[in-house]
């Protein structure tokens, strides 16, 4: 099998970074990297947004993120957002999105980790299904993104862009501007392949 365009990597790599970074804080390693990071500046929303996390990034540490965390999408009860699907999309969790997730996850033959906590439709999951899907070259990416993503994910990405944590937030914009160009890139594909979406 080829090797996935410079395009398609990227957008994998985006998709597992927000998955790691929606499920767990940053440590201090990830910072640094973010840190790092440089960004050309071609005047799209997306490269102003990358920006704005990498000088976030130098601005905080683990510690306060440890804190940030847990505060905005743990909480004792919730966090500040609540980053699930079936939160989003029916108002409760582990409701009609979660299982009509269950049931396109097993179609395509994904398992939950026996160590995994967390209900399938956290948005740090379908992000990683996303990048498995992208780098599996999966004619099906398209339709569940649209199934499982469109509906909710950048509202809840520009919810976390409300907090008051400055890398938090930024994180969140960040996400929304993305899943939104991702909406954008995908819907047409979707359409080349119909499928019967039932909102759940």
């Amino acid at each position: 099998m080829n090797e996935l365009n410079e395009s398609d990597a990227l957008r994998a790599d985006v998709y597992r970074l927000l998955a790691r970074l929606l499920r767990e804080a940053p440590d201090a390693a990830l910072l640094d990297w973010l840190a790092g990071l440089e960004v050309e500046a071609d005047g799209t929303l997306l490269a102003e947004r990358w920006t704005a996390l990498i000088e976030a990034a130098r601005e905080t540490t683990a510690e306060a993120q440890a804190r940030a965390h847990f505060r905005h999408l743990v909480g004792v009860v919730q966090g500040d957002v609540t980053p699930y699907a079936s939160w989003y999309r029916n108002g409760e969790l582990m409701d009609a999105a979660l299982v009509a997730l269950r049931r396109d996850l097993k179609a395509l033959g994904f398992q939950r980790a026996e160590q995994c906590r967390d209900p399938e439709d956290h948005l740090a999951a379908l992000a990683e299904v996303m990048a498995m899907l992208i780098e599996a070259r999966s004619k099906d990416e398209a339709r569940f993104f649209m199934a499982h993503l469109a509906p909710w994910a950048a509202d809840c990405l520009a919810d976390l862009g409300r907090v008051d944590t400055p890398f938090q937030a930024r994180l969140g914009r960040l996400g929304a501007a993305f899943m939104e160009q991702e909406g954008r890139r995908l819907e047409a594909e979707a359409q080349q392949h119909p499928v019967r979406i039932v909102e759940p």
